[in-house]
């Protein structure tokens, strides 16, 4: 069994090469491959990826112009060979280590898609803003009311899918709508789903976080759109 790893990158010159270590020594068993899609950094980002892409199990694509998270993960998820797909950030808020948690219930024939949420308990968080999680406890309810499912942590990085489930999804969103539009597509199709507790090594906004308040906006939008039109 073979696990592809998507990875969007956007201005991570300060974390990807270490991103990338993390991953490659993530504690499994099957075989990995890493898909980095650059969204058209405007720092030295491009440099430590053309040095990553020559480790054999490294694919880098560049886009031309910046589209966002959403563009840059149809990218990868098109050019995913893996069994599973899980969908991995740059900036280190998230554990490769806690892979197997995520892919478990998939390899077990229990779930088609998982999601790895912060707000289940078990597992340690940074403690950052208050508005923020407030915000992410909100659209998750909002999506929860419209798809019927118990989701704690809509909005969480942390997604594995069967292959064949991910890629058959059109993704439309370009930027950070695209996470209810893929729950609400997934619900749509009736795929087993389960939830895992992971932990959360958030960043601030000084320290490079991208989502902010519009994005939560454009959220609220597309748990509509995508649910109910």
């Amino acid at each position: 069994m073979k696990l592809s790893i998507v990875i969007p990158v956007y201005n991570e010159q300060d974390t990807i090469e270490t991103l990338v270590e993390h991953v490659q020594a993530a504690p499994l068993d099957l075989e990995k491959e890493l898909i980095l899609v650059d969204d058209c950094s405007s720092d030295d980002t491009q440099s430590h990826l053309k040095k990553l892409a020559e480790q054999d199990n490294i694919r880098v694509f560049y886009h031309d112009v910046n589209q966002g998270k959403g563009a840059a993960l149809r990218t990868g998820f098109a050019a995913a060979t893996g069994d599973i797909v899980i969908i991995q950030d740059a900036d280190l808020e998230y554990d490769p280590r806690e892979y197997p948690k995520l892919i478990n219930p998939i390899i077990e024939n229990k779930a088609d898609v998982v999601y790895g949420s912060r707000f289940a308990g078990g597992e340690c968080h940074r403690v950052l803003y208050f508005w923020h999680s407030l915000g992410n406890t909100f659209l998750t309810l909002l999506s929860n009311m419209l798809t019927d499912l118990n989701l704690t942590d809509m909005e969480t990085c942390y997604k594995a899918f069967r292959r064949e489930i991910i890629q058959s999804i059109d993704i439309k969103e370009n930027r950070f709508g695209l996470e209810p539009e893929i729950t609400a597509k997934i619900a749509k199709k009736q795929c087993r789903i389960y939830e895992v507790g992971i932990s959360y090594n958030g960043r601030t906004y000084e320290e490079g976080k991208k989502i902010g308040w519009r994005d939560g906006v454009r959220a609220i939008w597309c748990i509509l759109k995508y649910n109910l039109f």
